[in-house]
Formats: C-alpha cells, structure tokens, sequence
C-alpha cells in the first residue's frame, strides 16, 4: 500500500536552500531560462548542452537517485541552442518509492535558479492505433490515474495560494509552443502528432484489458512519470512542453512481451528527432511573448 497523503507529512522533506548552496558551489550565478527533463533513454540530449558542468544528484542534498537503465542521475547545466538550461538527466519514480514531493524536488530548484520553462520527455506505451514504435508525440493533455500529489500540507504554510489548483480552461501544456514544435519539427522533415498521455503508478506494465479501458477513456499514450512534473510547474508558473516517445504500440487482443531494453532501444532511435526538435525549439520559445 502507499502512503497516504497526510503521511508524507512525517517523511523527510528536502530544504531548498541545502540543495542551492551545493549546485551554486559548481555554477556559480548561473540562471536557466528552461529546465530539462529527460525520461528514458533521453540522455544524449544531455551531451549537446555547451559550456557544461555537471553535478551529480547524489552530491546534492535532497535530490532523490534514480536506479532504473538510461536514467544517469545527474544535472547539466549550460546552453542548448544558445540558450540557458538545467538540465535533469535522469528523473526518481514513484514506483521506486518516492513521494512526489521528493520526486518533483529538483524541478523545485531549478525554479528557484530562475527557470521559468519546462520540457520534459518520457517513454510510453502507444495506446492510439494509429502511432508507431520509435514516434515521438507531443503531449497536449493528461490523465492522471497516479492520484499523487507533489503537494504537502507543509506546503500550505509556504503560500497563500491554492495549491495544485487551476481553471480548466488553463491549459497546462502551452498552446503556443505546441504549434511553434507543430511547425520546427515540418521544417526537420517529420509530421508531430498530439496525443493524451494517461500516467500510471507502474511499476508493472499494463494488462491487456488495461490498454482497452484507457483507449476507451481517450488516451493516446500511458506511461509512468510527467503529471506531478507538469502539476507543480503549473503551480509555480512555468510554461511546460512535453514530448512522449511511443516506444511499443498495445495490440490489446494479441498477447505481445515488453521489456525495458526495448524501451531503450526506440528511445534511443527516437533522439535522431527530438534532440534537433528541442535544439531548435528553445530559442524560439524564448522569443515567445507571455
């Protein structure tokens, strides 16, 4: 069983300000316009960043370590594009056993250096027939079958504002920046599709009647990560983008084997158009008027 949310209220909560003091050793002043986060065999982006310096999570107090393949556990901080980010290579699951709160702590600092963009990517299983393996969808809403908070009651000492809360008609995936990834990823040579993403707690694959129950509630694409990511930016008003890679379609009347190499392998195809798409992106985004 998980714990509830009023327990997490007794687990150890990371202190913002240990966590800074350990990353400025490193970086100095630096200010990043956007925090990356990259999911599952995503880490090449990592290796495009200019003028880099790199600090691992285990160095940083509070930061939660990731133990799962093509997960690296380390931060990058330099320029992508010509422009500043922080870049999360690697991120902690909730299947792993991490609260929210704990899990969402890095895009915590990250906000507080002054970032005040997100992108995020993970890997998914393609519940929509009409994607492929190795395709890379932008995501354009959610649903959240998780139910975890990145919210504590801590936090409601911290703020006067509702916390996690916002209108429906506020997106949470930025409209503008969909359309200018619609159109940088026309001039890169391959068509961007939009999709659902329905997260799950994992860590277990879906069953097959799963798959059909979520293709019957309008997903496109369900994985393990990205909502609590997403919710807390939103809270701290971050204009978020994320990407999925469909690394596996359902065939829900067919019985078929998944495993997390193959995950990494279609991933790993998959960078050949994402790490130009969000290269070319981030300046633009930039530019982007509020």
């Amino acid at each position: 069983m998980h714990p509830t949310q009023s327990d997490c209220q007794s687990l150890p909560h990371p202190d913002l300000n240990d966590a800074l003091q350990e990353i400025r050793a490193t970086v100095g002043d630096f200010s990043p316009f956007a925090c990356l986060i990259l999911g599952s065999g995503m880490g090449a982006l990592a290796n495009e960043i200019q003028s880099s310096k790199v600090v691992p999570y285990r160095e940083i107090p509070g930061f939660p370590l990731s133990h799962v393949a093509g997960h690296a556990g380390k931060c990058v901080f330099g320029y992508l594009g010509g422009v500043s980010v922080f870049a999360l290579a690697g991120r902690a699951h909730l299947y792993e056993g991490w609260e929210p709160q704990h899990s969402c702590f890095p895009l915590r600092c990250a906000a507080a250096m002054g970032a005040t963009s997100l992108i995020v990517s993970n890997a998914s299983g393609g519940i929509h027939p009409r994607f492929r393996s190795g395709q890379v969808v932008a995501i354009d809403d959610h649903i959240d079958w998780m139910q975890r908070s990145p919210f504590c009651s801590r936090h409601h000492r911290e703020t006067t504002r509702p916390l996690g809360l916002h209108d429906r008609h506020d997106a949470l995936y930025d409209a503008r920046w969909l359309d200018l990834a619609t159109q940088e990823a026309l001039q890169l040579g391959f068509s961007l599709h939009r999709g659902t993403y329905l997260a799950t707690l994992g860590p277990t694959y879906e069953t097959r009647a799963e798959y059909r129950m979520f293709q019957k509630w309008g997903a496109d694409m369900v994985g393990m990560s990205t909502v609590p990511e997403i919710v807390l930016a939103k809270h701290l008003q971050m204009r978020s983008l994320a990407f999925s890679i469909v690394t596996n379609v359902a065939k829900p009347d067919s019985p078929t084997k998944t495993d997390h190499a193959e995950v990494l392998d279609w991933s790993q195809q998959a960078q050949q158009q994402l790490v130009p798409l969000i290269e070319k992106l981030l300046p633009r985004m930039q530019q982007s008027p509020l």
